[in-house]
């Protein structure tokens, strides 16, 4: 039992002192209150769980054979980074705050409670923030979470991943990953310079709305058994899907839609072999004829 006045870690692992007026409404309705934490860099471990509000104030690592578990509802808030605590600026880095996982992560919100990840600036530009580096984590999943302002949303590295029923705004990468058993499936992914970033795996990414990016879906090197299917790619500005130098092979993207059924039109917005004799071809084929109904967040 906790006595009244004893100083006691609560979930989010803040020291609070108890009142003996406010003990009823503590011990009944934890619950019910938010919790503000303020997290300045450093290293996480053990089994961590935030909750409401955390402003996050330079690098902070989930150290391996830790956990992080991250409540339905909760607001991330990424602030700038003070030079002593901004460990990490160099690739696979990214300058600015950012939240390092190389233990298991879960940030499952719901539908009407999603968990939010972004600047502490309303309206602040893409790059604002590093971004959430999953490197050698063996489970990672996250859902009904919303990412905006960061350079890299997420960048996964040789992880076992799932990104599901989330939505990618305003980054400069919204996901990028390598070498990564990764779920991307049922996200919205609109607004970002580039939508999906990259290189050595064998993705599934499937039922997402990819739309108003500079670039879709870019392909750096060598992908391996991807399934990239059921996917409305819709008025992405420079192009749908880039081939990079390292994709000398042709890439099977058939069943996705282009927001039409002529071939002739979407070849434009594709950037493979057509543009350059050294790269391989986007095959288009089978083309969906109607848009694939109930991409995005369920």
């Amino acid at each position: 039992m906790i006595k009244p006045g004893i100083a006691s870690n609560g979930p989010s692992g803040v020291a609070v002192r108890l009142l003996p007026a406010v003990l009823f409404l503590v011990v009944f309705c934890t619950g019910c209150l938010p919790s503000v934490k303020r997290i300045d860099g450093g290293r996480l471990a053990g089994e961590q769980f935030w909750q409401g509000r955390i402003d996050i104030y330079g690098d902070v690592e989930l150290v391996a054979g830790s956990s992080l578990v991250i409540a339905p509802g909760s607001d991330i808030v990424f602030h700038p980074a003070p030079p002593e605590l901004d460990r990490w600026r160099d690739h696979p880095h990214f300058p600015g705050s950012e939240l390092v996982i190389r233990g298991d992560f879960r940030a499952e919100g719901t539908a009407s409670r999603p968990i939010r990840f972004r600047a502490s600036v309303a309206d602040a530009p893409a790059g604002s923030w590093g971004g959430i580096n999953i490197s050698s984590s063996p489970s990672t999943r996250i859902r009904h979470a919303v990412f905006s302002g960061a350079d890299s949303a997420l960048h996964i590295q040789e992880s076992t991943v799932s990104i599901e029923d989330s939505v990618f705004s305003g980054n400069l990468v919204a996901i990028r990953f390598h070498s990564s058993n990764i779920l991307i499936d049922h996200n919205r992914i609109v607004g970002n310079d580039t939508g999906i970033r990259f290189h050595f795996g064998s993705p599934v990414i499937r039922n997402n709305q990819i739309s108003n990016n500079r670039r879709g879906v870019f392909i750096t090197a060598h992908p391996r058994d991807l399934r990239i299917e059921n996917n409305n790619f819709i008025a992405n500005r420079d192009y749908d899907v880039v081939l990079g130098e390292e994709v000398p092979e042709d890439v099977r993207l058939g069943g996705n839609w282009w927001g039409t059924t002529d071939v002739s039109q979407v070849s434009p917005r594709i950037y493979d072999r057509g543009r350059d004799d050294l790269l391989g071809r986007v095959l288009l084929r089978p083309l969906r004829e109607s848009p694939v109904a109930g991409v995005g967040p369920r």
